[in-house]
């Protein structure tokens, strides 16, 4: 056989041979396979708007996601508001703050290797807590125990999630508050005389968290405690398979 009918894959290097066409390198990237980062944080926005639903109307007034509302609502029960707690209002705080150190050591095993096994990693770890979660909420509901498992689980997974997504760096999309999302969307829109760019995803961002609290309150209200965390285990499972690592 003649070198110029050597077959494909004897061809230096290997592979089909060039056919002209520009290579940008994403099609043997492993980074670059699988769903890009901001459809996979915007889907996390919902999940958080589900988990909050599930603390605040299911277990006393608390949020397990959104840190900046359970300090807010810590000072409501230190004074005595009905409805609040310290107890649980602690336990989440805690629990979260846990979460997000061992987000860190995650980031710092994973975060300089490849952003999509980190982010594969620590979303599977997010789907097993929250899963177990939902296991409790079914086998027993209305338990005391109950309520503060539920918070500690649910708080750790959000704590390793905000850690993670913060050193992800992908702008707008934090997947748990939208103070400065919506302050960007207004103070950088056209009509305060800025570029309104990014308004798109700020907007998806704040529809995001929007859908996910409807869907999680109608559950809590009108089923129980354990659908919504179901929901919210089943689609961080499926965010962790198929997420790639490029923004």
């Amino acid at each position: 056989m003649t070198a110029d009918a050597q077959p494909d894959d004897a061809r230096p290097g290997g592979g089909r041979p060039d056919d002209g066409r520009p290579d940008d390198g994403r099609a043997t990237d492993p980074e670059s396979r699988g769903l890009r980062l901001v459809a996979v944080l915007l889907g996390l926005t919902v999940v958080s708007g589900l988990i909050d639903a599930v603390s605040y109307l299911g277990l006393g007034h608390v949020f397990t996601a959104n840190m900046t509302g359970n300090v807010v609502v810590l000072g409501f029960a230190a004074v005595g508001a009905p409805g609040f707690s310290i107890p649980h209002t602690v336990t989440s705080l805690a629990c979260f703050l846990a979460g997000a150190l061992a987000g860190g050591r995650v980031a710092a095993r994973y975060g300089g290797v490849s952003r999509r096994a980190w982010a594969r990693v620590t979303l599977a770890a997010e789907a097993v807590l929250v899963g177990a979660s939902a296991v409790i909420a079914y086998a027993a509901p209305g338990a005391a125990a109950t309520v503060y498992a539920l918070i500690a689980l649910t708080a750790f997974a959000m704590g390793l999630r905000n850690a993670t997504v913060r050193k992800l760096g992908v702008a707008d999309l934090t997947t748990t508050v939208l103070t400065m999302t919506l302050t960007g969307l207004a103070s950088d829109s056209r009509a305060a005389g800025g570029p309104g760019h990014r308004s798109g995803r700020r907007v998806a961002a704040v529809l995001a968290m929007l859908v996910g609290a409807v869907l999680g309150a109608w559950l809590v209200l009108h089923r129980d405690l354990g659908t919504p965390l179901l929901i919210s285990a089943v689609a961080a499972g499926v965010l962790a398979a198929v997420t790639s690592g490029r923004e």
